[in-house]
């Protein structure tokens, strides 16, 4: 009789993780990595399988958990959620096809493999993974028939020789990503399939290499493992030798990697709160060790920026981020507790800039190129960020690459040449004009449909200068501090005084007529902003909202403006607003959860002198779209960039502004907080009568002293601080709330 396993997809469907006797859970236990896997609009989350921030890593080969086909086993991925190499193929059909697409059921996935029965339950394969090799042992459970086993390149080589097969596929025209692979046991035959039959052949190169391995019947399990590498097939195999030696032994990956988990996930530890709770921060805690990836083998690396192999001279080289989504708060979580890996994902940003010829900081750096998506050019707040809260970068070639970036190369979104007619207008203007209804694009540089974004491009770049102004000043460079600060004010130039919005501006100076801020600018709102509308980059100011408040008139407007913000409907049907607006999900009022220039907004109260509300809307939005089930995430997740807000705001602080090292203060879901520091010491939060319902600060303590700012220095929090938090279910609405309380904002100028 056909053996059947109940798993862990009833963990999924339950929206519970895997392990379910709370007493005996390790931290590694509580993550759910099915939580997010079916997306509200967009892409959904993946469950992926990798150690933290390790070269090899897979999640199922489907689209979203609803898929009711894999397309075959996954072997790496190469570019965060969108890009794939290889794929891995068991079956008992003698119909052979490079890959084949398989239902599946009863599967278990956790951070460090996974578990899964395919073809109607006929075969089980189990999968454990180390940082640049893993391992794969498949059970056929009707052993009358032949097996076989297929390995396919997409577009590359591959070569079999017996037990063993090598090769590599393209990525781009000079990436490459190579495996060696070896079997447990003989074959019966093996070569290259070609037309569904496996030939003598052992040596195939183009599209769809794929090899063949049958094994007679009675073959009742295989066990294959394998290396990767993006130098050689003969490193791929030194590096699959290293991690596993001469054994396949997948329980002894298993408990490394099991173990390698809760040292990761130990830096932050929590008690109180509910079940639930856990599992959502420490699955979202453990999204954010998805990006970047680390690529040195052996003390080398192969860069996609010159196409060669380098020495990484001991400071490995990581690669595959979107900083556009990970400025905000990943990187500053990993300044925080890894301080060490940060240092030296920054210098191999540097490395990059210099590798590619144009010395410009990169703003995609995936593994085979800078993509240049999205806007802006916030590498720089990487660099700011880590210099002020001490990391260890090099502060004159990050200045360098960082400004050549914003001034040499164009501010044109999705565009990686050289600056064009809208810079040379911003650089005299201070702002990038919109254009007007029916108006022709002149700059090439301009995408078709990412538009020049006007709003958002002259925000960002606001922003990203005051970050310049921040390098210069740690440099004791007064005349580039005192320049970059002037331009951070550029926002200004976009300020509409009688609408209190960010408004398109054109050529002329004169803004947009009519404009409607919830809907204008088409798809996206990109001929004015960029996936979010006016409501979202009202508060795009992340540097100055000291400066933001007195353009609204005040804390008290901006208290008012904020209020507007979560209250003011969506004004058209669900249908209507995502159809323009797919971005846009998770909303509160115009507040959206679902997207990156959103993370900092119920944070603002703490500017407008009423942080009590900062406190209520994080609640808020924790418990509303953030939860323990399927949907559990409220849009594109970006591997970390909305997960590491769930982390900060769960444990009870978040950094705003990065470039500033002070992060405000909000409402921990739990009643003690550990964060485990580089240098030895704890950061301790100790938020008394914590619920549900207490989630307002009464009182506030600082190493035993009253504290009523609603904000902590990174210094403090260095030096091993207790913050002490008294909660109630009501707020003291005067706590943090007096003009002197605010958190620190861009020096003013007149």
């Amino acid at each position: 009789m056909m053996k059947r396993y109940l798993k862990g997809i009833l963990v999924a469907l339950a929206g519970l993780c895997v392990g379910c006797q709370s007493d005996k859970k390790e931290l590694v236990d509580y993550v759910n990595p099915y939580i997010g896997n079916i997306s509200h609009m967009l892409v959904p989350t993946f469950a992926t399988i990798q150690l933290p921030n390790s070269m090899l890593r897979v999640y199922p080969a489907r689209g979203d958990y609803t898929t009711e086909l894999m397309g075959g086993l996954p072997v790496i991925v190469t570019n965060h959620r969108e890009r794939s190499a290889f794929s891995i193929s068991p079956t008992q059909d003698s119909d052979l096809r490079p890959v084949v697409p398989m239902n599946w059921d009863q599967e278990t996935i956790t951070p460090y493999g996974f578990d899964v029965e395919l073809m109607d339950n006929t075969i089980r394969a189990q999968y454990a993974v180390s940082h640049q090799s893993a391992l794969y042992e498949i059970t056929f459970y009707d052993t009358s028939k032949p097996a076989y086993v297929l390995v396919n390149s997409q577009n590359g080589r591959m070569t079999v020789e017996d037990m063993k097969a090598s090769g590599f596929q393209s990525l781009d025209r000079r990436t490459k990503v190579y495996i060696a692979l070896e079997m447990d046991q003989k074959p019966e035959e093996v070569g290259i399939m070609r037309d569904g039959k496996i030939t003598t052949v052992n040596y195939t190169e183009g599209r769809n290499c794929c090899v063949a391995y049958k094994f007679p019947a009675g073959t009742g399990k295989v066990q294959l493992r394998y290396g990767v590498s993006f130098i050689s097939e003969d490193q791929a195999s030194k590096n699959l030798h290293r991690e596993q030696g001469e054994v396949f032994d997948r329980l002894a990956l298993e408990k490394a990697g099991r173990k390698e988990w809760n040292e990761a996930l130990a830096n932050i530890q929590v008690e109180g709160g509910t079940e639930d709770e856990k599992t959502v921060m420490y699955t979202s805690y453990y999204r954010t060790f998805e990006r970047p990836v680390c690529l040195s083998e052996d003390g080398r690396y192969f860069s996609g920026y010159d196409g060669q192999v380098h020495e990484d001279g001991g400071s490995p080289f990581y690669a595959d981020d979107w900083i556009w989504d990970t400025y905000r708060a990943v990187h500053p979580l990993r300044a925080l507790i890894q301080p060490e890996k940060e240092e030296a994902i920054v210098e191999s940003y540097l490395r990059m800039a210099e590798q590619n010829g144009s010395y410009w900081m990169p703003t995609f750096p995936e593994i085979t190129a800078d993509t240049r998506r999205m806007n802006s050019n916030h590498g720089v707040a990487m660099v700011a960020d880590a210099l002020w809260k001490g990391l260890k970068v090099d502060a004159k070639r990050g200045f360098d690459y960082c400004r050549r970036a914003i001034e040499e190369k164009t501010l044109a979104p999705w565009s990686g040449t050289p600056a064009g007619w809208i810079d040379e207008f911003y650089k005299e203007k201070g702002y990038i004009p919109a254009l007007r209804e029916g108006e022709e694009e002149t700059d090439p540089n301009v995408h078709g449909f990412e538009k020049r974004q006007p709003i958002a491009v002259t925000l960002g770049t606001a922003y990203d200068e005051w970050c310049l102004s921040r390098i210069a000043e740690f440099q004791g460079d007064t005349e580039n501090q005192e320049k970059y600060l002037k331009l951070s004010y550029n926002y200004r130039n976009v300020w509409n005084p009688e609408t209190k919005f960010f408004h398109p501006k054109d050529k002329d100076g004169e803004f947009l007529p009519d404009f409607d801020y919830r809907f204008g600018g088409g798809i996206g709102a990109r001929d004015a902003y960029d996936e979010n509308n006016g409501w979202t980059y009202r508060w795009d100011v992340q540097h100055n909202f000291a400066d933001l408040a007195n353009l609204m008139g005040g804390r008290d407007e901006m208290e008012k403006n904020l209020d507007r913000t979560f209250a003011e409907p969506m004004g058209r049907g669900k249908r209507e607003f995502y159809e323009q607006l797919p971005d846009q999900t998770g909303n509160i009022g115009q507040f959206t959860m679902a997207n990156e220039p959103s993370l900092h907004i119920p944070y603002i109260y703490n500017y407008a002198g009423a942080p009590w509300k900062t406190q209520k809307r994080i609640r808020q939005c924790l418990r509303t779209w953030f939860r323990n089930d399927l949907m559990g995430v409220p849009g594109d997740e970006d591997g970390g960039g909305l997960t590491s807000f769930v982390v900060f705001s769960s444990i009870g602080f978040y950094p705003v502004t990065p470039g500033f090292p002070v992060y405000n203060i909000g409402s921990p879901l739990f009643s003690d907080v550990k964060v485990k520091l580089p240098n030895g010491k704890t950061f301790h939060i100790v938020a008394k009568n914590c619920s549900d319902e207490n989630k307002y600060i009464q009182s506030a303590k600082l190493n035993g002293k009253e504290w009523n700012k609603p904000w902590i220095s990174h210094e403090d929090v260095m030096k091993g601080a207790t913050l002490e938090l008294v909660m109630g279910n009501h707020p003291n609405k005067e706590w943090g709330s007096g003009a002197d309380d605010v958190p620190p904002s861009a020096k003013q100028i007149l």
